[in-house]
């Protein structure tokens, strides 16, 4: 026999637990008495007993002990109920109500039979709460030994605090069945599934604003959804047409911005154009982005013009520098991202006060 715990124990409500890390205990206390005959040791959720005392709040006397095997009756206490206990894991511990002291008990993952034994309880009940300088009323035995689970018990009953609780648990609801509770389960999964669904699509409606587009568009992210966003039907009309038509419309889009911002005719620039227009790989230096980019700030002809960006917070963006990357937008692998990226590329070169020029003469062309 190991004695883990004896001494003195705070207790609020009249209850201390004993819980296990994977103690699935909700806060009801029915559900730990539903289905027993005994009223004081709560079993009925896996890892965690429910333990009543008569005193409200204040110290009561308890003791813990860890046995090889059952012991004797318990003939010196005036209350004794037994009941079945597997441990979840070994780190089990006796724990005062509301987050106080706990004290490990030291038991394996295994089996258990556990007897609860109380003294004093009416007049613990009586008395209501006993302070820190006062001495303990009731007094309490909790027992474990090794044993294969069995229906709870009440081995001796004396007080009216225990009849009382013997009384609550066996007028307790039956507990649910294995299907009962698998079906429960099945439906607070359904229930979740389909809140989460609800969710996702009202974060869906708010992203498009108010109104899902097609399928097609609803896939869309980055430029090619911010395009979208910025004309429905222009996005749309791409969208319906066909894998060429979108192809087409990217590389008309990229000359376009292009030639707003007045890069059309530069020298290094041209060829590039004339290629995305046949189709072809794009010429040096527009086989590697950063070249461009090397080449584009190293210009001394360089054309330099402002436009307001698309938001309105800034008025001095470089129209040149937000046209290049149309061209790399419309060489992308998918017609209608090539058109739809494009298509934003050249937005924020036109800038927020043209851009609608632009998706004008774009429906006008390919509508």
């Amino acid at each position: 026999m190991t004695t883990v715990l004896h001494g003195e124990v705070h207790v609020h409500y009249g209850q201390i637990y004993v819980e296990g890390r994977a103690s699935e205990f909700g806060g009801d206390m029915s559900a730990t008495f539903a289905g027993q005959s005994n009223g004081l040791c709560g079993a009925g959720v896996p890892g965690m007993l429910f333990l009543i005392t008569g005193l409200h709040t204040g110290q009561v006397g308890f003791t813990v002990e860890v046995l090889d095997e059952e012991p004797p009756p318990a003939d010196s206490w005036e209350e004794v109920v037994e009941v079945s206990f597997r441990a979840p894991t070994p780190h089990v511990a006796l724990v005062e109500w509301g987050g106080g002291d706990s004290y490990p008990l030291g038991l394996q993952a295994i089996d258990y039979r556990v007897r609860y034994c109380g003294v004093g309880m009416d007049a613990a009940r009586d008395a209501d709460t006993v302070f820190d300088d006062e001495e303990p009323v009731d007094r309490y035995l909790l027992q474990f030994w090794p044993s294969p689970p069995r229906p709870d018990a009440v081995l001796k009953e004396t007080s009216a605090a225990a009849a009382y609780w013997h009384k609550y648990a066996r007028e307790l609801p039956p507990p649910p069945t294995p299907e009962e509770r698998a079906e429960a389960e099945r439906v607070r999964k359904e229930e979740e599934r389909r809140a989460l669904e609800l969710r996702a699509r009202q974060a869906e409606l708010k992203r498009w604003g108010g109104a899902l587009p097609s399928e097609r568009l609803r896939h869309l992210r980055g430029n090619a959804f911010a395009a979208a966003t910025l004309d429905r039907d222009l996005a749309e009309l791409i969208a319906a047409s066909s894998p060429e038509r979108q192809r087409q419309a990217a590389r008309w889009i990229a000359r376009r911005a292009y030639t707003r911002a007045s890069l059309a005719d530069v020298p290094w620039i041209a060829p590039a154009l004339a290629a995305l227009d046949r189709g072809e790989p794009l010429p040096p230096p527009f086989d590697a982005h950063q070249a461009v980019w090397d080449r584009f700030f190293n210009d001394p002809a360089m054309p330099s013009t402002t436009v307001t960006s698309l938001d309105g917070r800034h008025d001095n963006l470089l129209q040149q520098a937000a046209a290049i990357p149309s061209i790399f937008e419309a060489t992308h692998d998918d017609p209608l991202e090539a058109a739809l990226t494009a298509l934003y590329a050249a937005a924020v070169a036109f800038g927020r006060d043209h851009y609608r020029t632009l998706f004008a003469e774009l429906r006008a062309t390919f509508d």
